[in-house]
């Protein structure tokens, strides 16, 4: 049996509570003989500046590099608010993504069924949603240049950030998008603003040519991002494969997260090329969450997006489906028995804590086998 390398990057606020029931699981996994893992540690975020005043040091990403595969928690809080830009805990995470070249951010959007009532949305229109955004993560307005702020006088100042896509960029984000519907249920919605956005232009432009040259057994269709923003708290589960730019991406993701009822549900993969040679891909997984400093350290945060993280390592990095089916049907059976962490509960129901949500996954890893 493989060994799969895996860093853990626990990072700040409830990241140590849900992180340790990622190595719970990990150890039952262990025991069960259905994987083998080589573990190792670092810091990212605020608790790296505190440390060394950098929000990742060299060493730990060269660790992340070695690794198969990274599995990071959560970044940020207010304590770490007036650090220097270029020290803010965001930048770890940022150095991760561009270090190891991961263009590819996988977000699901899965609403259980025993959840459907959790979304603020009619049950009619989010039960048995599932769709996947699939986000450029390593170009567009986030990393373009120029981005300045430059101070004009007179109290005026002018900020620039960039928009910049290349032709490679898209075709491989395509790509990605176009593979990953061939597995599902082959539609691809690509979206951007051709109408006022020259990027966009390109990217439509783009798209279409993969599609026509690569893909034609996939069925393409192109979306407005306003448009689609709206189409996804209208009707959602008219889609499958979403794929659009950085930007774009960071904001429909985050609505398409809140129609599940929680973003403490979902995880994330974000992803490299694959190598021709040895046919592995960087890769790292993280809940889409963030750090929720006002419950940390209380063991009431939701493990499920950083238990379902694993679960995509397991299916994207180590080609371990069956183990990933597992982890999946696990925690459709917690919460199909009613367990609920406090941010999917609803008003006045018990709740459970996160050391219990993670038994009570692994115990349900037992019996869906």
């Amino acid at each position: 049996m493989a060994t799969h390398k895996l860093l853990l990057l626990a990072g700040d606020g409830i990241g140590p509570e849900v992180m340790a029931e990622v190595k719970r699981v990990i150890a039952y996994l262990e025991e069960a003989g259905l994987a083998s893992f080589a573990i190792e540690e670092d810091l990212v975020g605020g608790c790296a500046y505190d440390a060394h005043k950098v929000a990742i040091t060299d060493a730990a990403m060269d660790r992340a590099k070695a690794a198969d595969a990274v599995m990071l928690a959560a970044v940020g809080g207010p304590k770490w608010a007036d650090v220097p830009y270029e020290a803010r805990p965001e930048a770890g995470l940022l150095r991760l993504r561009k270090d190891l070249a991961l263009f590819a951010n996988l977000r699901p959007a899965i609403c259980y069924p025993a959840l459907a009532d959790a979304s603020s949305l009619k049950r009619e229109v989010v039960e048995g949603l599932d769709l996947l955004i699939v986000r450029e993560l390593t170009g567009g307005v986030y990393f373009g240049e120029p981005k300045t702020i430059t101070d004009l006088g007179n109290g005026q100042k002018r900020a620039i950030d960039t928009q910049v896509y290349e032709t490679y960029e898209i075709e491989r984000i395509a790509r990605v998008a176009f593979d990953l519907a061939r597995t599902r249920r082959n539609k691809v919605t690509s979206s951007e603003k051709h109408n006022v956005m020259r990027s966009g232009v390109l990217w439509k432009e783009v798209v279409t040519q993969v599609h026509d040259r690569e893909y034609k057994d996939v069925e393409l269709e192109h979306n407005l991002a306003d448009s689609l923003a709206m189409q996804l708290v209208r009707w959602p589960k008219q889609y499958d494969v979403i794929v659009t730019d950085n930007l774009f991406g960071d904001i429909l993701s985050d609505i398409a997260a809140m129609l599940t009822g929680s973003l403490g549900m979902l995880p994330s993969a974000s992803l490299g090329a694959v190598d021709e040679k040895t046919g592995k891909r960087s890769a790292m997984y993280e809940p889409v969450h963030g750090s929720a400093p006002d419950i940390a350290g209380k063991g009431l945060a939701n493990p499920i997006a950083m238990i379902g993280s694993l679960g995509m390592a397991m299916r994207y990095s180590f080609n371990q489906g069956e183990v990933a089916d597992r982890i999946d049907a696990a925690i459709a059976k917690v919460l199909a028995d009613g367990k609920r962490t406090a941010d999917i509960a609803p008003k006045g129901t018990p709740t459970v804590g996160t050391q219990e949500m993670g038994t009570a996954i692994i115990e349900a890893m037992q019996s869906v086998a």
